[in-house]
C-alpha cells in the first residue's frame, strides 16, 4: 500500500512537471518523445563547446547565435574548462534510430548534448533549442528523442498569380526552417504571368505579356539565390512549370497551345534552358491539372523528356495522364485512404488550401488534419504540402498574409506534419469540450499564442485566443424563406425556458461548410429556410470599449465573391446584439461591389479591417447572433454558401 501511494505521488509529480514545462517551454512542433526531468542547467557564466568542429561549422554558428541572443557566451573547446559544455555530434550509427532528420537532445547537470545521424538532424535539434526560454539564463533538464513522422513537409507559394518580392519569400523560408518544414513548392508559371527570366525567349516575361503585376518576375540570379537560401536551411526547392494547363501566358507570347507540335518544341527548349541554368535542382513539378487534354501524348512525352534532363517529376492528381513514376500531389475529393494496391507515391494537399479557410478555422482544421487518413508515412504517402493559393488579385503582397492565416498555418502544419497522427475525417470546428482532443487543442493554442508574442510581433499573424468561447446554439426556426423574420428569442435571448440544441466552442463556428458533402459543420442536418441563434456571455472587469473580430461567410481568396451591401453583415440577414443593442456592420469601402478576380478585397474580412469596437458593461455581457438562411446553395459559383460566424475578443 505504501509503495502504491509512493508510485501515485511520483506519477502526479511527474505529470505536474510535464504540464508545467509544456506550458513554459512552448515548443512547436512539439517533440515526438520528451521527458522533463527535475533540475535546471545554469549557463549564466557561459557555456563551452566540446568536441570537433569539423563538418558542423554551420550548425555551431547557429548554436552560437542562440546563446548570444540570450545573453550567454559560447566559448571554444579547450577554454573555460569548468563551464558546462555543449556538444554537437553526427553519428552514423544513429541512422536506424533517427533517420535523416531525427535527433537526440539532452540537457542535464553536465550540459547540453545533441546527437544526430546527419547535419540536418543537428539543425532541427537547434531549432528546438532555440525555442527554450533561457529564463534567468537557465534551461530545464530534459531528454528528447525527436523523429518526424513524415519525410516531406512542404509549403506552396503561388507567385504566378500574385508576385512576392525576394525578401518576403526569404522571410517565409526562414520561418519554414524554424518550424521544420523541408520543401518549398514554388508555383511561378500561370495564365496570368510566366515569372522566370528566359534568356532564349525574353519576351515571355515582358510586362505586356502579364495580366497582373506586369513586369514582375524573377531573374535567373534571383532564382539561384532562392535555391541557395533554401539549401542552407535544409529545404528542398521544388519549382513548378505548370503544363499543359495554366499556360495562357505561354500561349499569349508564342501564339499557339502547349499541346500543339510547335508548343511541345518550345516547351522542350524552355526545359533545356531551365536545366542548364539550375543543375542543382533534382525534382520538377510538371503540373497537369485543370486542363482539357487535346493531345494525349503531351504529358507522357514531356515527362520522359524532363526525366532525361535528370529531374524526378511531380504532378497534380486528379490531373492529366501522368506516368506511373510521377509523384502525385492530391488536391481534390474528400478524406480517404490511398489504394493499398497502388505502387504510386503521393503527397497530400487535399483540404490544405488555406485561401479557402477562415483564419481561425485554418488553425483548428490543420491541427486535427490527418494526411490521407494515415497517422504516419507509408510506402505510398511521403507527406503533405500546405498550399497558399491567393487566386484573387491583391492590392499589395502583404495583404495575402492578413487575408489568409499564412504564418499561423505554417506553425500548425509544422506541428501536425512532424508529429503525424491527427483525427480521421476533416474538421471545421473544435471538438466537444469534454473530449481529450479539445484539451490538446487548447494546449497548442497557448503555445501558438506564445510564439506569436515572442517571434511575430512585427509580422502579420491573424490568430487570437478563441477556444474559450462557448456558444449555445438554438434552433432551427422555420423562416419560410424570409430571412428577416424575427422570433421571440430576440426579445429575451437568455430566458431560462429557451431550450439549447447544441454547445459549440471557438471564435469561428461553421454551421454548414460550402463543401458540406465532405466536411461536416456544427449543424448535422441543416435545413433551408431556417434560422439559428448563437448566444454566449462575456465577462468584463470594468466598463469600457473592447475590440472584437466579427464576421460572416468569410470570403475565399479563390472566388469572385461579392462584397456585402451597405448596412448588412452579409446577404443572409445575419445580425449581432450585445446587451440587446444592435451592433452595426462596418461601413464597407466597396459596399455591394460585384465580385471579380481582378478586384482586390479591401475590408471584407475581419482579419484585414479594423476590429469592431463595442462598449461593454462591468460584469457579464450578453451576446446574441442571428443566423438565417434560405437556400443552402450559393447564388453563383463566385458566391458559395458558407453558413458561419466569427465573434471573438481582439486583444
Amino acid at each position: 500500500m505504501i509503495r502504491l501511494v509512493f508510485v501515485l505521488v511520483l506519477f502526479l509529480c511527474n505529470n505536474s512537471l510535464y504540464a508545467q514545462n509544456k506550458a513554459s517551454e512552448a515548443l512547436i512542433p512539439y517533440p515526438t518523445e520528451i521527458s522533463w526531468n527535475t533540475g535546471q542547467l545554469n549557463v549564466a557564466d557561459g557555456i563551452r563547446f566540446e568536441g570537433s568542429k569539423k563538418g558542423i561549422e554551420k550548425e555551431l554558428a547557429i548554436a552560437k547565435t542562440i546563446f548570444t541572443t540570450n545573453g550567454v557566451n559560447l566559448y571554444s573547446n579547450g577554454k573555460k574548462q569548468k563551464l558546462h559544455s555543449i556538444s554537437l555530434k553526427v553519428d552514423q550509427k544513429l541512422k536506424d534510430d533517427l533517420g535523416d532528420e531525427g535527433y537526440f537532445l539532452d540537457i542535464n547537470s553536465k550540459g547540453i548534448a545533441i546527437r544526430a545521424f546527419s547535419n540536418k538532424g543537428l539543425f532541427y535539434a537547434l531549432q528546438t533549442l532555440r525555442q527554450f526560454k533561457f529564463e534567468n539564463k537557465t534551461l530545464p533538464f530534459v531528454s528528447i528523442k525527436d523523429v518526424p513522422q513524415f519525410s516531406l513537409r512542404g509549403f506552396l507559394v503561388d507567385v504566378g498569380r500574385n508576385y512576392q518580392p525576394l525578401d518576403m519569400l526569404k522571410e517565409q523560408i526562414d520561418i519554414m526552417s524554424k518550424y521544420k518544414l523541408n520543401l518549398l513548392h514554388f508555383h511561378f508559371t500561370e495564365d496570368i504571368a510566366w515569372r522566370l527570366e528566359s534568356k532564349k525567349f525574353p519576351g515571355l516575361i515582358d510586362a505586356s505579356n502579364m495580366t497582373r503585376w506586369p513586369g514582375k518576375y524573377y531573374s535567373i540570379a534571383e532564382f539561384k539565390e532562392l535555391i541557395r537560401y533554401c539549401q542552407e536551411r535544409h529545404i528542398q526547392f521544388l519549382p513548378e512549370i505548370d503544363m499543359p494547363g495554366h499556360s495562357a501566358a505561354f500561349e499569349r507570347y508564342f501564339g499557339y497551345s502547349m499541346q500543339s507540335e510547335q508548343g511541345i518544341a518550345r516547351v522542350k527548349e524552355l526545359l533545356v534552358e531551365f536545366a542548364d541554368h539550375f543543375p542543382e535542382i533534382a525534382e520538377l513539378h510538371i503540373g497537369g491539372d485543370e486542363v482539357k487534354i487535346t493531345n494525349k501524348q503531351f504529358m507522357p512525352e514531356i515527362t520522359k523528356f524532363v526525366e532525361q534532363l535528370g529531374f524526378r517529376t511531380y504532378g497534380w492528381e486528379p490531373g492529366s495522364n501522368l506516368e506511373e513514376q510521377t509523384i502525385r500531389q492530391l488536391w481534390m475529393g474528400g478524406a480517404q485512404k490511398l489504394d493499398p494496391k497502388s505502387n504510386r507515391q503521393y503527397v497530400d494537399s487535399k483540404h490544405l488550401y488555406i485561401n479557402h479557410m477562415d483564419p481561425l478555422e485554418t488553425v483548428s482544421t490543420l491541427f486535427f488534419r490527418r494526411f490521407a487518413e494515415e497517422a504516419k508515412e507509408t510506402d505510398q504517402l511521403r507527406g503533405a504540402i500546405l498550399c497558399s493559393w491567393p487566386d484573387r488579385a491583391v492590392a499589395k503582397p502583404e495583404d495575402m498574409f492578413l487575408q489568409s492565416a499564412i504564418y499561423p498555418s505554417i506553425l500548425t502544419f509544422g506541428e501536425r506534419s512532424w508529429q503525424g497522427n491527427g483525427e480521421l475525417g476533416w474538421k471545421a470546428n473544435l471538438p466537444d469540450e469534454n473530449m481529450p482532443t479539445f484539451r490538446q487543442f487548447q494546449d497548442f493554442e497557448q503555445r501558438l499564442l506564445t510564439h506569436k508574442a515572442l517571434y511575430f510581433k512585427d509580422k502579420p499573424f491573424p490568430f487570437v485566443a478563441n477556444s474559450h468561447m462557448r456558444w449555445e446554439l438554438i434552433g432551427p426556426f422555420d423562416n419560410a424563406g424570409e430571412t428577416a423574420r424575427t422570433f421571440p428569442i430576440e426579445a429575451n435571448p437568455f430566458a431560462s425556458d429557451i431550450p439549447v440544441n447544441k454547445i459549440a466552442r471557438g471564435g469561428t463556428i461553421i454551421l454548414r461548410h460550402w463543401w458540406a458533402d465532405v466536411l461536416q459543420g456544427t449543424i448535422e442536418n441543416p435545413k433551408q429556410n431556417s434560422t439559428w441563434y448563437a448566444r454566449t456571455k462575456i465577462w468584463s472587469d470594468e466598463e469600457g470599449i473592447k475590440n472584437f473580430w466579427i464576421g460572416f461567410n468569410n470570403l475565399s481568396r479563390s472566388y469572385a465573391s461579392d462584397s456585402p451591401s451597405l448596412g448588412t453583415w452579409d446577404d443572409l440577414g445575419s445580425q449581432v446584439w450585445v446587451n440587446k443593442q444592435v451592433i452595426p456592420p462596418p461601413h464597407w469601402k466597396q459596399a455591394g461591389q460585384k465580385g471579380a478576380m481582378e478586384t482586390p478585397l479591401i475590408d471584407e474580412g475581419y482579419s484585414f479591417r479594423e476590429p469592431t469596437a463595442i462598449t461593454l458593461k462591468k460584469g457579464w455581457n450578453e451576446v446574441l447572433i442571428k443566423l438565417p438562411v434560405s437556400k443552402l446553395s450559393g447564388k453563383d459559383w463566385g458566391n458559395p454558401l458558407k453558413w458561419m460566424f466569427t465573434f471573438v475578443p481582439y486583444p
